[in-house]
């Protein structure tokens, strides 16, 4: 059986900024810092970040998804914004599906804001599989990283400091 579930987030920020963090390894070296209940270690195994990069993933015990995978960059599109990885051994794979693959895209929606979506594509060997699978993860993941960027952007920006008249000043 195949098919595909798909999660939309609002991000408030500007697509190219989301592409920086989500475009490469970048993404990948924040999550266990970020979502630690579902990722204790993410590792570049193979490759440079770009399309055929393959990546260890060690999920954090009690996450529901076996000890660990390995995903592969299959598309990169930096014009777009689109990345695609396919689970190439463990996780998914032990449990029962052929074939499952990750796509993000970012969705220019104003110069400030875009939107990003998260879409599985799997194909299982049973279709009763099929009801296991959920954006949940991916969801958390990119409201756990969209926080983190504003918050990034946010201690960047220079405070705004009110400016003090003196009683000279406001007669």
């Amino acid at each position: 059986m195949k098919g595909s579930v798909c999660h939309e987030l609002e991000t408030g920020l500007p697509a190219a900024e989301v592409w920086e963090v989500y475009g490469g390894f970048l993404v990948a070296q924040l999550l266990p810092q970020l979502v630690p209940e579902v990722f204790s270690k993410v590792e570049l195994v193979e490759g440079d970040g770009g399309v055929g990069s393959v990546l260890h993933v060690v999920f954090a015990p009690g996450a529901h998804r076996g000890e660990f995978m390995k995903e592969k960059f299959i598309k990169i599109d930096n014009e777009n914004y689109i990345k695609e990885a396919e689970v190439i051994e463990g996780g998914f794979l032990d449990q029962g599906f052929k074939k499952y693959v990750v796509r993000i895209e970012i969705i220019g929606k104003t110069e400030n804001s875009s939107v990003l979506r998260s879409t599985i594509k799997f194909e299982a060997e049973d279709a009763s599989k099929a009801s296991s699978v959920s954006t949940g993860g991916l969801a958390a993941i990119a409201e756990a990283v969209t926080k983190y960027m504003r918050e990034q952007r946010s201690s960047a920006e220079p405070e705004q400091v009110p400016r003090q008249t003196s009683d000279e000043e406001t007669f």
